[in-house]
């Protein structure tokens, strides 16, 4: 029991050095996932079929083939793809031979496909009449759309999109099969040199259970910032 104590103590720092890592892969896939999610909500309620058919194509795509899967194709695919052609002698090189950047690809393209269909329906369920107040005011369409709409489709699905994002925390173990050494693949990396199975998946579980906390709690205040408005007042 000592012994075990002793080693779990050890690993800890080492892990926390890798924490850096799954935040960084958690936050950027985030931002661009969620960036590339709004043209494929849009373009999935377009009357062009031209513009529906392949956002909706995405998404069924996306959310219908394992997350690993599409880890893989990527990784292996375009850094197959690559070698030999006018990139590796490119300034690109030294990112695109690195997996973290096939990684953060990977989880934004995923991350895409299911914020895009969770846009989608917030955005079909803005009520009404705040859009047809906004016509009454003489707005255009486009003006409607960024003003109304789209912040209206925000606070809707914002838990849901939370919810989304701390899937994508979780997700982010994944990366440690391309050689990317977040906190799960180094917990792996742990266990390969000590021979010890149950100790580094321990702190490697409480390190997830802590940063799955931080962030509920930050997207708590963000949801809370936004939906000041719809609050009860004191």
């Amino acid at each position: 029991m000592d012994e075990s104590l002793a080693l779990f103590i050890e690993i800890v720092p080492t892990l926390l050095a890798a924490v850096p890592v799954t935040l960084i892969l958690t936050f950027l896939s985030a931002i661009i996932g969620n960036t590339l999610a709004l043209p494929v909500a849009v373009g999935s309620l377009s009357p062009h079929f031209y513009l529906r058919y392949p956002s909706l194509f995405y998404i069924f795509v996306m959310r219908g083939t394992p997350l690993l899967a599409q880890t893989y194709l990527i990784y292996y695919g375009l850094g197959e793809f690559f070698p030999g052609t006018w990139v590796q002698k490119s300034f690109l090189w030294p990112y695109l031979r690195d997996g973290f950047w096939y990684a953060i690809f990977a989880f934004s393209l995923n991350t895409a496909g299911y914020t895009g269909e969770i846009l989608r329906g917030a955005i079909m369920a803005v009520p009404k009449g705040e859009i047809e107040a906004a016509r009454a005011f003489g707005f255009s369409s486009a003006l409607i759309f960024w003003r109304v709409t789209l912040p209206r489709a925000i606070q809707i699905c914002l838990p849901t999109m939370t919810g989304e994002t701390i899937l994508l925390l979780k997700a982010t173990s994944l990366a440690s099969l391309i050689t990317v050494w977040e906190v799960m693949g180094t917990a792996r990396q742990i266990q390969k040199v000590t021979f010890r199975v149950y100790e580094p998946l321990i702190a490697a579980g409480i390190l997830y259970i802590l940063m799955v906390f931080v962030l509920t709690r930050l997207m708590m205040i963000v949801e809370r910032r936004i939906n000041r408005h719809r609050l009860a007042p004191a």
